[in-house]
């Protein structure tokens, strides 16, 4: 999972972001992610001191390295402390990318085995869970620039793609295409018309989802008054259905072999 920025690079294309190779430079990073997708965001001061969902993520990254240095139960401990404070549980184990913005941040759950990328983006009441009792794998891997909104789930191994975007309150349970919108429950996958690729400005408008059930009824209710336009027109014409006596002898006029 890669990474760039939007640069001067050769014809227009997008020149790439160089990964941070310390905590310093991942914390300056993500308070530049945050100013970047949030337009409330004032000052790197004020992201720094009053985003909660910052707060989480610099926490996470000290717990991350404690459980990778197997000093699990103190991993633990912060991380549960960090839920009190912030209202976002992230499980140590969880592997995050740089550039992550949780916003708002409240409710937000993502579990031990979650893999998430880079310049991801989570709303309010998102959930990142298992599906399963077995040990290994069993929560999602998230791609680069994924937007997830508000109270969405996304459940078990699954991968969602870069690019993609999950409409608020969707539930996915079954992995996703690169480039692809998610909504409804359970998530339907719908592909752009228009790819975001690395390098676009963050893709967070989310009045921009396609009413999939209301589609879907659009066409049941279309088939449903041809199939009524056929039927009056055969009444029209003294046609009828046919039915079989209670004999189980045929002695419609219309049944002809």
């Amino acid at each position: 999972m890669g990474s760039v920025s939007p640069g001067d690079g050769e014809a227009g294309k997008p020149k790439l972001r160089e990964r941070c190779g310390s905590l310093l430079c991942s914390i300056r990073r993500d308070i530049e992610s945050v100013r970047a997708r949030d337009p409330a965001a004032r000052s790197r001061a004020e992201v720094a001191l009053v985003y909660s969902g910052l707060h989480a993520i610099w926490s996470h990254r000290v717990a991350h390295g404690m459980w990778l240095h197997g000093s699990k139960f103190l991993a633990r401990v912060l991380a549960q402390l960090t839920r009190f404070f912030t209202g976002v549980e992230i499980h140590p184990g969880a592997s995050i990318g740089e550039g992550f913005f949780i916003d708002h941040g409240m409710g937000v759950v993502i579990g031990e085995t979650s893999m998430i990328g880079e310049d991801v983006t989570l709303y309010h009441g998102v959930t990142l869970g298992g599906t399963s009792l077995r040990k290994g794998k069993r929560h999602p891997t998230v791609g680069d620039r994924v937007t997830i909104g508000a109270g969405a789930k996304i459940l078990g191994d699954i991968v969602i793609g870069d690019d993609s975007r999950i409409g608020a309150n969707a539930v996915v349970v079954r992995s996703v295409p690169e480039n692809s919108v998610v909504v409804g429950v359970p998530g339907q996958i719908v592909r752009r018309s228009k790819l975001h690729h690395a390098g676009d400005a963050p893709d967070l408008d989310h009045s921009l989802m396609p009413d999939v059930l209301g589609v879907s009824l659009r066409d049941l209710m279309g088939r449903v008054e041809g199939l009524e336009r056929r039927l009056a027109m055969r009444e029209k014409d003294g046609k009828h259905h046919v039915h079989a006596t209670e004999s189980g002898d045929w002695e419609d006029d219309d049944f002809v072999i």
